[in-house]
């Protein structure tokens, strides 16, 4: 089994003598969060939740993220919430990099470990709690829910990346591939949150211009990333929020694995109303 090094944000606070330059980039058509940027002072709290804290990398704005928000928790040592989220609209997906964690869904627990992946249904009744001797981290993805006629809720489960083979894509000998958690013929999903794999030197060879919004984590590795008209070097740790038909394409500029989380909005007709 491989052993995964997941990033996670750096913490901690800048010395007196830290250059200001950077990476961030924040325009109408993406916006790169570097993971060095990812310090104490910019971190938020929820209500209900206990010993934790968290970065919110994506939330519903207007020029800015609109089908989603995407959270890096921080739940210390026995900590947790017993009331997670009080949007009975909002679906999740939790993504665990570190420590340890138990998820009770609807009255059924599941210990989660790195590599861990839920899927929350909106509606259900969960519960989280930190059960390891270290601070357990993951991603949180939260989006409301869209229903379809006669199209039935999906169901909660849990599993680990380790028990999912990725799917690689067509002509590429696998340098270039996917770690689905879900059918993409399951029209009860709106949304995707899968891992992308890209061997060294792999590639996406064109320019994907389409209307799927897309959040990205780089979970391992480093890539170049053309958004629009600018190449950008993204690592480990960093965030990529990109709009709807933002021209979009990179490749794996590492000696390793370059593999990123990533979400888009998928299986539902094109929203002709606002979401504000």
């Amino acid at each position: 089994m491989i052993k995964r090094n997941y990033a996670r944000p750096p913490g901690g606070h800048p010395d007196q003598s830290t250059l200001l330059t950077g990476r961030s980039v924040c325009s109408n058509y993406h916006t790169v969060i570097p993971h060095a940027v990812m310090q104490d002072i910019v971190t938020s709290r929820l209500p209900h939740w206990n010993a934790t804290r968290l970065w919110v990398l994506a939330r519903p704005l207007t020029g800015f993220a609109e089908t989603f928000s995407h959270y890096v928790m921080e739940v210390r040592v026995r900590g947790g919430s017993e009331q997670p989220d009080i949007d009975s609209r909002a679906e999740s997906v939790l993504f665990v990099t570190h420590g340890s964690c138990i998820i009770t869904i609807n009255k059924t627990s599941y210990d989660m470990q790195p590599g861990g992946y839920a899927y929350i249904p909106c509606g259900s009744d969960w519960t989280f709690q930190s059960v390891s001797d270290e601070t357990c981290v993951f991603h949180w993805i939260r989006k409301r829910y869209e229903f379809a006629v006669e199209i039935m809720l999906p169901e909660p489960f849990v599993t680990n990346e380790t028990e999912i083979t990725p799917d690689p894509m067509p002509g590429t000998d696998g340098k270039w591939s996917t770690t689905r958690f879900v059918d993409p013929e399951d029209m009860r999903h709106d949304m995707h949150v899968n891992i992308i794999n890209f061997e060294p030197g792999a590639t996406i060879p064109f320019l994907e211009t389409h209307v799927m919004e897309h959040g990205l984590y780089v979970l391992e590795g480093k890539g170049a990333y053309q958004l629009n008209q600018e190449w950008i070097e993204v690592e480990a740790g960093d965030y990529i929020w990109l709009r709807a038909f933002c021209p979009q394409a990179c490749y794996a500029s590492g000696p390793s694995q370059f593999r990123y989380l990533l979400y888009k909005d998928v299986n539902r007709h094109a929203r002709l109303w606002s979401n504000h």
